[in-house]
């Protein structure tokens, strides 16, 4: 979930060429909480923003974790995930890919997150 569509469509045609994933957009936080309720299907990685217009990427995630017990989450910032960490914004535990990024990277972050996400399962 990224509040600019630009980003949105690039990372989504990212996933889907290079990863052959199945994705879902979402333009906010009630987008994106409304598709986790509704969609039928499994989901299983979240890719937010840290900074989201009246939330942040954290309290998403954690919104989400709670509908979708074990999806696994990759967090995108400006920020180096040091800094991220220390202002409390997400765990060291945490998957965080740092804007800009190729797609090899958000493939690798995601890739990530589902093997955090079966580890825990």
């Amino acid at each position: 979930m990224d509040d600019e569509e630009d980003l949105r469509d690039i990372m989504r045609r990212m996933l889907e060429r290079r990863g052959s994933y199945l994705t879902l957009a979402a333009g906010d936080q009630d987008e994106a909480t409304g598709i986790c309720q509704e969609h039928p299907g499994k989901i299983d990685v979240l890719i937010t923003d840290l900074t989201l217009p009246g939330a942040s990427g954290g309290e998403l995630a954690k919104t989400i974790r709670g509908m979708r017990a074990g999806i696994g989450v990759v967090f995108v910032s400006g920020l180096p995930k040091d800094i991220a960490v220390a202002k409390g914004e997400i765990t060291e535990a945490d998957v965080l890919v740092k804007k800009p990024f190729t797609a090899d990277a958000l493939l690798s972050a995601v890739n990530e997150a589902l093997e955090k996400k079966d580890e825990s399962s």
